[in-house]
């Protein structure tokens, strides 16, 4: 192989953000997939409603209706929004949207307010996965080598299933350590606050990450 069709190694900003980009589609599927664990006992406590009764159910239909919806709505106009203000900044404020939300869903007092914050956590995660592969798409033009970053960090989503299933193990087994929220331990509510860590990383990186040259 010569010199010319030789591939060309990434650079250590190329990784920075490509872990970036992987982390936030992680997280994305971390934040969905906390419904599913966190629903029951949440309507346990905040509406006292009996696993079958019809306020449970009309509740659990809610919470996984109208958020999608919401979702999907704001999704729509995630590609507006990064033409309109740039990859890089829709982007960092999407997973900051969604990170800030669901931590704030761990202090909900009602399922109004759980499902208001639920659905700001959808608006969060579907923009930020089309500002993601906006970013990533103009940042790495050759084609195999854009493929290759756009295929491997979306296989990082499959993985956020896992860490919020572990999210929710530890918070089951060790919430007695954690300091008490209203009072109480309840696990469901360490779930939601563990949404807040990709916002994290964020904060202390964001200098040395680039904008898409083409916006």
């Amino acid at each position: 192989m010569d010199e010319a069709s030789a591939p060309v190694r990434l650079t250590g900003k190329q990784w920075l953000i490509c872990g970036i980009a992987a982390m936030g589609f992680a997280f994305d599927i971390y934040e969905l997939l906390m419904l599913p664990l966190i629903v029951r006992p949440a309507l346990l406590a905040l509406e006292s409603a009996a696993p079958g009764s019809p306020e449970f159910r009309g509740w659990v239909q809610l919470l996984f209706y109208v958020p999608a919806v919401c979702g999907g709505i704001f999704g729509l106009l995630g590609g507006y929004l990064t033409d309109r203000f740039g990859r890089l900044r829709v982007l960092l404020w999407s997973i900051l949207l969604y990170g800030f939300s669901a931590f704030a869903a761990g202090f909900a007092t009602s399922a109004a307010m759980l499902l208001v914050l639920r659905c700001t956590t959808f608006i969060g995660v579907s923009v930020e996965f089309v500002a993601g592969i906006a970013w990533l798409a103009e940042l790495f033009p050759e084609p195999k080598r854009r493929q290759s970053v756009l295929g491997y960090t979306q296989a990082f989503s499959s993985i956020g299933g896992l860490m919020v299933a572990g999210a929710y193990y530890l918070a089951v087994t060790y919430g007695d350590a954690f300091p008490a929220i209203y009072g109480g331990h309840e696990a469901w509510r360490y779930t939601l606050l563990s949404g807040l860590i990709p916002a994290i990383p964020l904060i202390l990186i964001r200098p040395f990450l680039p904008e898409s040259p083409i916006w």
